[in-house]
């Protein structure tokens, strides 16, 4: 399927492309801001459209217009257009009489109608709170706000009450199953409840676990797991390699490189041939490290649909910890005269039936004519 997405560039409908390009068959056409002009061009030949786009934080006037004038946008664009199924981001917040929850119900209305006088078919996805990789603190959620805390030491203000979160992958995913035919009208997918409390402790956890040791924290379940990555996401790249400490005597030396405190997950190491590259792909979950025995490497990275490839020169000689980024394409080059020997660690163990491993190409070939 086609898929039109707007709100592509945002918090939301980033992941949802990292999801489509992992998951999926599907061909998104990306709408942001500098393409909403070009609505009623792009919506003509899409399957289906996946509204995302919305007004989370401004003066109460604005939430309400704001989020009725993208619906409207979407609605405009759906005239000439049969059959066409949309998929709305809503929120769990309709009903309860803020001016978001407002502009959002009107805005579902508004979009349900253009659907209808189309013949086509309108899913409301009430979503909860989410959280995840790249959010913006002060925006998209409290727990990037939290992030940005405990990574500058900064204890919030903490008015504690339960919660229920989703990770925007989870949401991406809900979005995606409400395009089935079998779909019900409204949908509202399963969140994990917990407190604003335990979510500052597990963040505070991470931080006094990972940064001064590069030790793996223990994580109960996959929410702290996507938890930990949404974490690890702020501290990237800024925050790496992370250095280890080799231990030497006349025996010879030996570096810890990966301590965990929690599941083992699975080590492996490996030798490339000068001039050879490994990797090439990026993970949706898994946590992995890698750390460099002997020899010279660079690594590069590239978040998904960014463009800037980021480079760390490593070495044998001084042990440093690179821990990929979730939805950041990695690969690693033997850039020296002799054998390199990698350690990688995974904190899953392999399964070949969902390997979370896909490929992407770090340096594209455009960026590489230009280079």
């Amino acid at each position: 399927m086609r898929l039109l997405v707007t709100g592509a560039e945002g918090f939301l409908g980033w992941h949802l492309r990292c999801r489509v390009h992992a998951a999926t068959e599907h061909e998104i056409v990306p709408v942001g801001r500098a393409d909403w002009h070009r609505l009623p061009e792009l919506a003509a030949d899409v399957d289906a459209v996946i509204h995302v786009a919305g007004v989370n934080r401004a003066p109460d006037d604005e939430l309400i217009d704001g989020n009725v004038v993208l619906a409207r946008g979407v609605a405009d664009a759906l005239e000439g257009t049969t059959g066409m199924t949309v998929v709305f981001a809503n929120s769990i917040q309709v009903g309860n009489g803020s001016a978001y929850a407002q502009g959002k119900e009107q805005a579902a209305a508004v979009l349900r109608t253009a659907a209808e006088q189309t013949g086509g078919r309108f899913v409301d996805v009430h979503l909860p709170n989410l959280f995840g990789e790249h959010g913006r603190p002060g925006y998209n959620s409290f727990v990037a706000t939290f992030v940005a805390r405990a990574i500058a030491g900064a204890r919030p203000e903490i008015a504690d009450r339960p919660i229920e979160l989703l990770h925007a992958q989870g949401a991406a995913q809900a979005l995606l199953d409400a395009l089935e035919p079998s779909s019900a009208g409204t949908v509202r997918p399963a969140a994990h409840p917990t407190s604003v409390q335990a979510v500052w402790d597990a963040l505070e956890r991470f931080h006094a676990t990972y940064v001064p040791s590069a030790d793996i924290p223990a994580m109960a379940d996959d929410f702290e797991r996507d938890l930990f990555n949404t974490y690890r996401a702020a501290l990237f790249p800024q925050h790496y390699p992370l250095a280890l400490e080799p231990r030497s005597d006349q025996r010879g030396r030996l570096v810890e490189t990966v301590r965990t405190h929690g599941s083992g997950g699975q080590t492996f190491v490996s030798t490339t041939v000068p001039g050879v590259t490994r990797g090439i792909h990026y993970h949706l979950h898994k946590i992995e490290r890698f750390v460099v025995l002997d020899g010279e490497a660079v690594i590069r990275l590239r978040r998904m649909f960014h463009d800037d490839v980021l480079e760390f020169p490593v070495s044998g000689d001084r042990p440093a910890v690179i821990d990929m980024p979730t939805m950041w394409s990695h690969e690693i080059t033997n850039v020296g005269d002799g054998v390199l020997t990698t350690l990688f660690w995974t904190d899953s163990l392999f399964d070949p039936e969902a390997p979370d491993t896909i490929h992407e190409p770090v340096v594209r070939p455009a960026q590489e004519e230009t280079a």
